[in-house]
């Protein structure tokens, strides 16, 4: 209809139809657990609207994204003040993602609706491996009373698929019972070179990733709802994607950006830069 060019509403790079995708993009604007400074429902419109500012080349994995295949559906239209809601309408479309042969990207909101996404995919991979990469243990059974929370979504899911299936990468904020956990399971992720040795016993198993953005210090993003100090720096994450770049990745998740709290936006364009690694360093 119009000659004039106009900006694409998706994501850069963004495939134009699911046909053909390898991965599909989800936003799932969720934030209705936060126990500190919300906002990360606002995430995926806002880091879908910083990723038109980046390259879209990669120099960590020397890969395009003009030359990965994946579409941005765009958002979930969630209801407020319904959580089991919410989680329910997660594990339906990543069903229906995995139904139709793709894979899921799940671009948060808080870190409570992962749990769903792994669900489903632990119905297909009975063998699937989790890696979890936060500030936090995320392994409390309640919170104030509710199982239901951002803070007990790694428990969930360690109790579904089994302690011995999942790694927990930048891990430094807790409880004392949560650390004893992670202790006596082993699935505290130490180093680098640690982490190598971990997927090379798994190498060929499909792997998850679920990734809070708050595994990085708040000096590069500060805009997430439980900063914690003395995370990691960009290139450091980088060293952890690079080990992962040979393993089979099926899934994956990127949550707890609060993008209103930096009102520079470097934690925008930060998160929408791991979003491409995340891309770049998944797909075949």
């Amino acid at each position: 209809m119009f000659r004039t060019p106009f900006i694409s509403k998706n994501w850069m790079a963004s495939d134009e139809t699911p046909n053909n995708s390898e991965w599909i993009m989800i936003g799932v604007p969720f934030d209705g657990t936060c126990s500190f400074r919300p906002g990360t429902r606002f995430a995926p419109e806002q880091i879908r609207v910083a990723s038109r500012g980046i390259e879209t080349y990669s120099p960590y994995f020397n890969k395009d994204l003009d030359d990965i295949s994946f579409y941005d559906a765009g958002e979930l239209d969630l209801p407020f003040g319904n959580t089991q809601r919410v989680l329910d309408m997660v594990y339906d479309v990543t069903r229906e993602v995995l139904v139709a042969g793709k894979k899921y990207f799940g671009i948060g909101g808080e870190h409570l609706v992962s749990y769903p996404a792994i669900k489903a995919y632990y119905e297909k991979y009975p063998d699937l491996y989790v890696v979890h990469f936060d500030a936090h243990t995320d392994l409390r059974d309640e919170y104030l009373g509710e199982p239901l929370s951002h803070s007990t979504v790694i428990k969930k899911v360690a109790d579904l698929i089994g302690f011995d299936n999942l790694s927990q990468v930048g891990i430094r904020s807790g409880e004392s019972y949560e650390f004893e956990l992670m202790k006596k399971h082993n699935t505290l992720v130490k180093s680098a070179e640690d982490f190598r040795d971990i997927l090379s016993g798994i190498k060929g198993r499909p792997v998850f990733i679920t990734l809070d953005l708050d595994v990085l210090d708040p000096s590069v993003l500060p805009g997430t709802g439980t900063p914690e100090v003395g995370g990691f720096s960009f290139s450091e994450l980088m060293s952890y994607f690079k080990v992962l770049a040979d393993s089979n990745i099926v899934g994956m998740d990127m949550l707890e950006l609060s993008p209103f709290l930096d009102t520079s936006a470097n934690s925008t364009v930060a998160a929408a830069k791991v979003a491409r690694e995340m891309l770049c360093v998944a797909s075949r």
